[in-house]
């Protein structure tokens, strides 16, 4: 496999993950969409470094800070961050995972891939999803968001 080969089988897991990812709603109950990258990559990030700031995040992942910005203030409005005040600098917010499951949390990590991996795939032929599925499975036991991390080093 040559990098392009994998950087373009990356960006169709992305999009088959995105697909597969239950449609998030606002307090008001509309469906909203977008910054569903952002979001996950801002996720991680915390989950590697609970009690950190915006400008923290920004500089380990290398998005923008204003989109870091507003992936803290989607995961905070669901439920899934909380953030305080830095003690150190009132201006400044310290930001970690909630303590509590929230509904959103909850309902991403009962989801599954099955409808999206078949529309990707073309097909609905049980041993290829099986196959593709397994496939999936190994990848995502070696390949964790720590050896992400590792490549940045």
């Amino acid at each position: 496999m040559t990098p392009v080969q994998l950087f373009l089988l990356g960006r169709t897991l992305m999009k088959i993950g995105e697909e597969a990812l239950p449609e998030p709603s606002s307090p008001t109950g509309a469906a909203q969409r977008g910054g569903t990258r952002a979001a996950l990559v801002v996720l991680s990030d915390v989950l590697g470094h609970q009690g950190t700031s915006v400008s923290e995040i920004a500089a380990r992942t290398g998005l923008p800070q204003s989109q870091v910005s507003g992936a803290v203030g989607r995961l905070k409005e669901t439920g899934s961050f909380v953030t305080a005040p830095d003690p150190a600098d009132g201006r400044r917010q310290l930001i970690r995972t909630a303590a509590e499951v929230s509904e959103r949390v909850a309902e991403v990590r009962t989801a599954r891939i099955d409808d999206a991996l078949s529309a990707a795939l073309g097909t609905d032929d049980p041993e290829t999803l099986r196959a593709v599925g397994e496939a999936l499975d190994v990848l995502a036991r070696h390949l964790t968001p720590e050896a992400a991390g590792r490549l940045r080093s």
